[in-house]
């Protein structure tokens, strides 16, 4: 079915060049996930303490979990104590502007979390908070 008046000419120039579009669209994709900040998960669910004097942090890239019974979870692997310090350092050099967060169970062993606590400043995060549940 052909239009009366209008040439061929006419016709291919009505066409919508969607190229720039998807070139814009490609581009944010890639700033979205070049400037996204991936949290790693602990692995492990804890009852936290609550606290009524708490604030949310920021910038935080590398969560600890200490479960009930004494294990130290991070990346969702069970790690030994003894190597905490240099899983937190690997952790810190892929994202040296990220903190670390404590995530103790309330039935933990405080010298497991001042253990926690001490790798991560010994590896150069002084950054360090211990999650609690709001009051």
């Amino acid at each position: 079915m052909r239009r009366i008046g209008v040439n061929k000419a006419e016709e291919a120039g009505a066409e919508i060049d969607l190229t720039p579009m998807l070139d814009v669209t490609f581009i944010m994709l890639i700033f979205f996930i070049v400037t996204a900040s991936f949290v790693k998960e602990a692995g492990i669910e804890v009852n936290r303490p609550e606290a009524t004097q708490s604030q949310q942090k920021e910038n935080v890239n590398i969560l600890v979990a200490v479960s009930a019974n004494n294990e130290i979870w991070i990346d969702k692997r069970r790690v030994d104590p003894r190597s905490v310090r240099s899983v937190i350092e690997r952790m810190h050099a892929e994202n040296p502007k990220g903190a670390v967060v404590v995530q103790a169970d309330s039935a933990s062993n405080t010298e497991t979390v001042v253990t926690v606590i001490d790798s991560a400043r010994a590896a150069g995060v002084y950054d360090v908070s211990l999650a609690t549940d709001k009051d």
